[in-house]
């Protein structure tokens, strides 16, 4: 009777470490996928790392927000490298308040190949519209001495599927008038429709 006690309370206390040792990852994160007139991307949204970004882009997904939006913009930093732009482009009737900036430097991400980051103008400006790094583009890190804007751009996901779907939109003709200052000529002609946007998975 003791040592089936024993063996009891043994089990219970490795319990905690089998449940870590078979979820090494941590909790299951959101993914979202954007059917696209080019075809499907899926994003692994980051709602531990970055919460208010990821909940911010949850929310135009969950509202609806982002269908019939585009990707609009492509901007090519090297061969088969660059950025492709989208979301709600300032539409009125589809942009939500803008949100607080969460730099790389607070959450940890970074902008490698197939990182999901907000466009804004000043922090704090972010409000429906995001890109997806081709290549890594570390410049638009927060604090690193190369860094394009001392402040950075905010990751809070990553394409986990469809990345030559991005690519074929970074390859994708652009207008050679479109755009004001230094993105004339990066205005995707004619532009990419996102057709739906929902939840794959939710935690």
């Amino acid at each position: 009777m003791i040592r089936r006690t024993l063996l009891a309370l043994a089990g219970l206390l490795l319990w905690p470490a089998l449940a870590v040792a078979k979820d090494p990852a941590g909790p299951a994160l959101p993914r979202v996928a954007l059917e696209t007139s080019a075809g499907r991307i899926t994003i692994e949204v980051e709602a531990v790392k970055a919460p208010i970004t990821a909940a911010n882009f949850l929310k135009y997904v969950d509202e609806r927000r982002l269908d019939g939006a585009t990707f609009y913009r492509a901007m090519q930093s090297g061969p088969g490298m660059g950025l492709v732009q989208g979301g709600v482009n300032n539409d009125p009737e589809r942009v939500l308040p803008p949100i607080a900036h969460e730099p790389t430097t607070q959450t940890g991400l970074s902008h490698i190949d197939g990182a999901v980051s907000m466009a804004r103008y000043a922090p704090g400006t972010a409000t429906g519209d995001f890109f997806v790094s081709v290549g890594p583009t570390l410049s638009y890190d927060a604090g690193r001495s190369f860094s394009v804007d001392p402040d950075g751009f905010a990751v809070f996901g990553r394409v986990v599927g469809g990345m030559e779907v991005v690519r074929a939109i970074l390859a994708s003709p652009t207008s050679p008038t479109e755009g004001v200052g230094f993105m004339r000529g990066q205005m995707l002609e004619p532009k990419i429709t996102i057709l739906r946007a929902w939840r794959e998975t939710t935690p």
